[in-house]
């Protein structure tokens, strides 16, 4: 047991004795991969809107990399024969370089941070990392950059969070639970007037995705009440001619959708703080419909909550169905005192993020099912990593690493033992070059098993405008 109330250098010292434990060389194994990665993606959909299942696996074949974004499931597996180091915190669990991104602040300032925490958990910090790096091994792939820049990107990635954590170490508990990532802040740091430039424009773009101008790109007034459009797959009413769900299907015998929204605020509403609840009072229902959001969600259950007030402000609500993390059958000792999971995402995230939502909290649904819910797109942009050159992917993948050594530093409070243990050398460095290059040719070897699967029938995959097209004959 870790003694977190010993002096610095003690904790500093007791963590490079964990090099014994687990060398910082041995994170170059990439773990069991004798196993049938499509059998533990059929695992993963259980339990998903069937009719959605197909597009999943649509939104996978796009690339290798969309592939490994959609299939935690299999690097969790993967990982859970690899040696760590023994300290055990809450961890993502799904910390790809996708999952981080702007949002606002309920200051209304604009952070930099982890987004999505469905799979968090508590587990080996090292597994959060170990993700983060492969993803971007494999977005270097993608974007057809030679091998040498996949490195030095995953070396510039593990060199920041070993710098960052060897400074959160030396840092106060409140201080380092104050400590944010700003879009302003990545700005004023950026070396290049190109990356500078493309900061700007995505704190205009940010600035500019409100709920106000959300409202009228997916409703409209009818009747005097606003109502969401059917827009199939991604948007679409529970009941109806554009419903993707089954007529079996316990969500099509709710009642009526404000019966239903009634009962998920209920529960909701003791999730979050007393101020807030008297804040979303002053909001009256207009519409709820169904959501298909990500790679990895697709098939998940997830609404979106339309609301307004006296004055027709409209407030978004996403209510987002939480199943068990995909991390909890590979995790040493893999037990959460939370039960429900909804709340497990909500308090995962509280931990995690340096700024989280007001309005998230959790509930149940239908026959039992958990969600969490959130503001639905409050200021939040994404990377756009396609269009990256070889410059800005070290510099996003810098603020990735910074990120995620404040979230692991706040969240589990081991930053002196972790930043002992990882040392001020390239060791760990060099492990995780040589760990990403070979997960990277395992997920493409996998991607490749999966692509003949859907070829063959195995699995039935449609895209999304093969689903489009089917609702507008």
């Amino acid at each position: 047991m870790i003694n977190q109330t010993a002096n610095l250098q003690a904790r500093i010292e007791s963590g490079r004795a964990l090099r014994k434990v687990a060398s910082r060389a041995a994170h170059a194994a990439i773990g069991n991969v004798e196993r049938d990665p499509v059998a533990l993606l059929e695992t993963s959909s259980v339990g998903r809107v069937e009719r959605l299942v197909p597009l999943r696996y649509g939104r996978m074949l796009a690339s290798p990399f969309t592939f490994f974004r959609g299939s935690a499931v299999i690097q969790a597996h993967d990982l859970a024969t690899t040696p760590y180091s023994g300290v055990i915190q809450q961890i993502c669990g799904d910390c790809h370089l996708m999952n981080f991104g702007g949002f606002a602040t309920p200051e209304r300032n604009l952070v930099f941070d982890l987004n999505d925490f469905d799979e968090t958990f508590p587990g080996p910090w090292e597994w959060d990392v170990k993700r983060l790096t492969a993803s971007l091994a494999l977005c270097a792939r993608d974007l057809g950059f030679k091998s040498a820049v996949a490195d030095a990107t995953v070396a510039t990635a593990v060199a920041a969070y070993q710098s960052h954590m060897a400074r959160y170490a030396e840092m106060g508990a409140l201080e380092t639970w104050y400590d944010k990532v700003t879009l302003q802040s990545l700005m004023e740091d950026a070396t290049s007037e190109l990356a500078r430039k493309r900061m700007a424009g995505y704190i205009e773009k940010a600035e500019k995705r409100t709920h106000s101008n959300l409202l009228p790109k997916i409703g409209e007034k009818v009747n005097g009440r606003w109502r969401l459009n059917d827009t199939p797959p991604g948007l679409f009413h529970i009941h109806g001619s554009s419903t993707l769900f089954a007529p079996e299907d316990d969500w099509i015998r709710t009642e009526d959708l404000e019966s239903l929204s009634d009962k998920l605020l209920t529960e909701y509403k003791g999730t979050i703080s007393p101020s807030h609840r008297q804040l979303l009072s002053y909001f009256n229902f207009q519409d709820m419909a169904f959501k298909v959001v990500g790679v990895g969600s697709v098939g998940t259950r997830c609404l979106i909550m339309l609301m307004t007030d006296a004055q027709e402000n409209p407030h978004f609500l996403q209510i987002k169905e939480a199943v068990k993390s995909v991390l909890a059958a590979y995790v040493p000792a893999g037990r959460s005192a939370i039960k429900h999971q909804g709340q497990r995402v909500v308090v995962g995230q509280r931990m995690m993020q340096a700024s989280s939502d007001i309005f998230l909290g959790a509930s149940t649904g239908p026959s039992g099912s958990h969600f969490y819910i959130r503001q639905l797109r409050d200021m939040k942009i994404s990377a756009e990593t396609e269009t990256y050159d070889e410059h800005l992917l070290k510099r996003y993948a810098k603020a990735c690493a910074h990120t995620l050594a404040r979230a692991h530093a706040r969240a589990g409070g081991f930053a002196p033992e972790i930043s002992g243990y990882i040392g001020k050398g390239e060791q760990f460095a060099e492990a995780l070059v040589k760990y990403s290059n070979n997960y990277a040719d395992q997920v493409e070897r996998d991607f490749e098993v999966f692509r003949t699967a859907c070829r063959t029938g195995r699995l039935n995959a449609q895209t999304d405008a093969d689903f489009a097209a089917e609702f507008s004959l």
